[in-house]
């Protein structure tokens, strides 16, 4: 039996050893096809632009060395709608009158040229950009997981009601049970059955987002580590706390209980401050998630960049020296972004349960 464990731990071992290699294989790749643009001219490695360009939204994909078109989708009065591959603009050349300028796509003018101003900006109208980019591929394809897992789950429950989980049920099962007891439970009290779902629904959105960003063969998708994104869902939040909020919580907030008076009127200072932490709720949610996810992603990338900034400075030695250190780093970091990965849509949860709890909570008048 002993045994038996120690080989199944040993060939867990080798499988992440591998999985670790290939992703680190994966990024190198990808960073040195940007050091070697030019064969014939010998580019020096930017890393801040190779590292902000992997972590910025973007209208591909990249899966190892190659990089998949994504459906670029835009309208203007003068034009209609236009629906095309992003490889057209990938080469930083006019197509069909537009042109893409660090991911930003511009009308171009009747030269086929694109306008600038006298201190050199970019001088151009753009298009209302509907596009498929990254970031809403990794959403959609997040949403198509969780429908297969949850609608698999679903349908295992009424077939099995009685019995004992199995396959990805059983997987699943626990972390829905811990959102619910360890959550959801403790932060709203007996009204949590009506914010379940909306927090379960968060939770696996940002956990299973977080661990696609951490798969290199699917494109190193960034979903919360968009700004856009992670406001969307503090926003969500906030609607739901503020539209469920009783009038204690209101009352808690235009009108403090248990403050001298001369704090309200006639300069309310304690509004002011309630209300400023009212608002804030949302900022900091988003900038919570945004940060931690983005800061992952781009620690990991710098360590990487390492090898090839050594390499321009001091040659094949200098590159292959740091190598060691810098994978090792690495796959240190990728091992803490896991942790990170699970602890931030718990930390976002939470937070959201917390706010929810606040806005139904029944006070005690009596007192």
């Amino acid at each position: 039996m002993q045994l038996a464990k120690i080989q199944i731990l040993t060939r867990n071992l080798k499988v992440t050893f591998l999985t670790l290699v290939v992703l680190f294989t994966t990024f190198s790749v990808a960073l040195a096809e940007h050091s070697t643009k030019n064969s014939a001219e010998k580019e020096s490695f930017n890393a801040g632009e190779v590292i902000m360009h992997h972590v910025m939204d973007n209208h591909e994909i990249h899966i190892g060395p190659l990089h998949v078109p994504l459906p670029i989708m835009l309208y203007s009065k003068e034009k209609g709608l236009d629906i095309f591959m992003s490889s057209h603009l990938s080469h930083g050349e006019a197509y069909n009158g537009y042109i893409m300028v660090h991911e930003k796509i511009y009308h171009v003018g009747t030269d086929g040229k694109l306008s600038h101003d006298k201190d050199g900006h970019v001088n151009a109208a753009r298009p209302l950009d509907l596009s498929i980019t990254k970031s809403v591929f990794g959403m959609l394809l997040t949403m198509i997981i969780m429908l297969v897992v949850f609608i698999s789950i679903n349908t295992s429950y009424r077939k099995n009601a009685m019995q004992a989980p199995k396959g990805i049920q059983s997987f699943f099962e626990p972390l829905i049970l811990f959102v619910m007891d360890e959550i959801a439970k403790p932060s709203i009290g007996k009204k949590y059955q009506k914010f379940l779902p909306y927090l379960l629904t968060i939770f696996f959105f940002i956990w299973i987002g977080n661990m696609l960003g951490l798969i290199p063969f699917i494109g190193g998708f960034n979903v919360t580590g968009n700004i856009a994104v992670a406001l969307v869902l503090a926003l969500f939040t906030f609607i739901i706390t503020s539209v469920n909020g009783n009038k204690d919580y209101w009352k808690h907030i235009y009108n403090t209980p248990g403050v001298p008076w001369w704090l309200k009127f006639p300069i309310p200072l304690m509004f002011v401050i309630e209300f400023i932490g009212f608002i804030s709720k949302p900022v900091v949610l988003t900038l919570r998630l945004f940060a931690n996810i983005t800061a992952g992603h781009i620690i990991i990338l710098s360590f990487v960049s390492l090898i090839f900034i050594f390499n321009n400075l001091y040659g094949a030695g200098g590159g292959y020296g740091v190598s060691i250190l810098s994978v090792a780093f690495s796959i240190f970091m990728f091992a803490i972004e896991l942790l990170v990965a699970f602890l931030q849509a718990y930390v976002f949860t939470l937070l959201s349960a917390l706010y929810f709890g606040s806005a139904v909570e029944e006070h005690d008048h009596a007192h």
